[in-house]
């Protein structure tokens, strides 16, 4: 048994992924592939609108073109759009994306729980419940999609202590659940202060990959970050001071809130803490405006189109390429 069993454990040392060297420093994107819902509401079970085709398709061409195969983690709202459904039948016919599972409890039958901030997060469910809505969205999406998927991130990032060993029941073999550098307790989720960023084995029998989302610490502090961090979020406005200051900011590697120049600063200091592999990830709703907060306006999606471009010509200079999850399980796991 891995010591992250639970995938809220901390991975002991010889769980770590020896990263073969001639793989070199490699890249994925994770996309959350959800419905469009306010993020400031309520959750609400009626809200399962899917009407960003054209900006899924459009984002498609460009990730296309750059030769990257993201990883649509799709939920059941999205599996239950045929809109959505023809589009990313066509990609994985091509063989230009993935599929993967995003669990968003509140929108995935069956409906016994109530619905509310706690049980937004799959991991705080009972086993049952949590299995039943798991099986229920990894069949919808082989039925409409012609897939098994066997990725899988957490809507909210919510496991909890039995989701390592129903991921493993249900024949998944990555997860990215896992948000290194984050603390969500305070909203009733998990706590991932101290995780690693490196890839690791999870599960109570080591199957699963877990790669986890990639954070750094930037500024002149950054170097203390882990330790630094955690208190500077106790003490009220402290974090933005630093960070204004260029003292120390935590940067995720997303275009969601994050500038150009920040995600490259990130991404060289992932590189000085020799990451072999980079997870960025944004949600489906920003491809078109008034969805989520960071594309309100046309002009917005039109900056993150530049975002993109100055982020991939980084990684291109820093040697960084990208992965698919085929290439990677081959290297990672080859017995499998």
């Amino acid at each position: 048994m891995t010591r992250a069993a639970t995938l809220l454990d901390r991975p002991a040392k010889d769980d770590a992924i020896a990263w073969p060297a001639d793989l070199g420093r490699r890249f994925m994107l994770w996309i959350d592939t959800e419905e469009e819902f306010d993020w400031a509401a309520p959750f609400d079970r009626g809200a399962t609108q899917v009407t960003v085709i054209g900006g899924m398709a459009r984002f498609q061409a460009f990730m296309r073109q750059a030769g990257v195969r993201p990883v649509y983690v799709t939920d059941y709202a999205v599996a239950q759009s045929e809109p959505a459904n023809a589009l990313m039948r066509g990609w994985v016919a091509e063989g230009s994306a993935d599929i993967g599972v995003h669990l968003h409890p509140w929108v995935n039958p069956p409906h016994e729980e109530i619905v509310g901030a706690a049980n937004s997060y799959a991991g705080n469910l009972p086993e049952a419940l949590e299995r039943a809505k798991l099986l229920a969205l990894r069949d919808r999406i082989e039925a409409r999609l012609g897939v098994r998927p066997i990725a899988y991130r957490a809507g909210r990032y919510g496991i909890g202590p039995r989701s390592g060993a129903l991921l493993e029941e249900a024949g998944f073999r990555i997860d990215s659940s896992v948000r290194s550098r984050f603390d969500y307790r305070r909203q009733h989720g998990p706590d991932f202060t101290g995780m690693p960023l490196w890839p690791y084995r999870a599960g109570p029998t080591g199957r699963l990959i877990e790669l986890p989302l990639s954070t750094a610490f930037v500024g002149g502090l950054g170097r203390w970050g882990d330790r630094l961090h955690p208190r500077v979020e106790r003490v009220g406005r402290l974090g933005g001071v630093l960070s204004r200051a260029g003292l120390l900011a935590r940067v995720p590697l997303t275009p969601e809130g994050v500038s150009a120049h920040e995600c490259r600063a990130a991404i060289d200091n992932l590189i000085g803490e020799d990451l072999p592999l980079l997870s960025f990830s944004f949600h489906s709703p920003t491809l078109e405006p008034g969805h989520t907060p960071y594309t309100r306006s046309a002009a917005d999606v039109e900056s993150f189109y530049r975002w993109w471009d100055m982020v991939l010509d980084h990684l291109d200079r820093r040697g960084v390429r990208p992965i698919d999850q085929a290439t990677l399980l081959a290297a990672l796991d080859p017995a499998a």
